[in-house]
């Protein structure tokens, strides 16, 4: 099998959008392994393994194993039969991680044929400017990671983040920015205005970081920095991650 045909996965399933815009719309998630970037506040297993964890149908909570890589023919069926039996349910099919990117290549062969059953949702960290600019013709929404050091622990790629989003902003989507409670102003108003500098019309989400299920930013914190990022960028927003507070996948 060639490298371009599979990709390496951590899991596929039905669930609900729990960040940024299109928060509460049903999606099908897949979880692609491997990341380019070591965040801090990351709690999303994304390391290869031999196998895959696939739902059994959609919002079943029943897994069964596949072992990776996956090739798209085996992935095409099991979302084909999924679309069949809920026609109407999923908004679009996530592609999340770890970092899709990273595994452009099966991307780019996948993309075209994926696309003809529901509209892709790019989940990314917004750091792989080239890669984005191979796909982005199959890409329907982008949910764009800003990764500030402040939160991260890297330091923050404002270089890679300008071009990347010089190309995710010819589709529709949204800036998303996750905050602390120590998160500098400065940080923020940088954040502002490179994204109304390169993509006025986008919507910038303030998202503050979950620690041990609940928000760990004080609401006050999150006014202040959205009362900031207001003057600078009108289209904000402030959206905790919601999916830590209901019982799903």
């Amino acid at each position: 099998m060639s490298p371009t045909e599979a990709a390496k996965l951590v899991e596929v399933f039905s669930s609900i959008q729990g960040e940024g815009l299109w928060v509460g719309c049903r999606q099908i998630f897949v979880r692609f392994a491997d990341c380019n970037l070591a965040c801090r506040y990351c709690d999303t297993p994304h390391q290869p393994q031999p196998n895959c964890r696939i739902e059994d149908a959609p919002g079943s909570g029943q897994f069964r194993s596949l072992p990776n890589p996956v090739s798209l023919e085996i992935l095409h069926s099991i979302l084909s039969q999924w679309h069949r039996n809920v026609p109407g349910m999923h908004h679009s099919l996530s592609l999340t991680g770890g970092e899709p990117l990273a595994q452009v290549e099966a991307l780019q062969f996948w993309l075209p044929q994926l696309r003809e059953l529901l509209p892709v949702y790019l989940e990314t960290n917004g750091t792989l400017p080239s890669a984005l600019e191979k796909i982005i013709g199959d890409v329907d929404y982008v949910s764009m990671d800003f990764k500030l050091e402040s939160v991260s622990g890297e330091e923050t790629p404002w270089d890679a983040h300008r071009d990347f989003l010089r190309i995710a902003a010819t589709v529709e989507g949204f800036v998303k920015v996750v905050v602390g409670e120590q998160t500098p102003i400065d940080e923020i108003v940088r954040t502002a205005e490179l994204v109304h500098d390169v993509a006025p019309q986008m919507p910038l989400v303030i998202q503050p970081l979950t620690e041990q299920g609940r928000c760990a930013v004080r609401g006050t914190v999150l006014l202040q920095l959205q009362q900031v990022v207001s003057r600078i960028h009108s289209p904000v927003r402030v959206i905790p991650q919601t999916h830590r507070f209901i019982d799903v996948v």
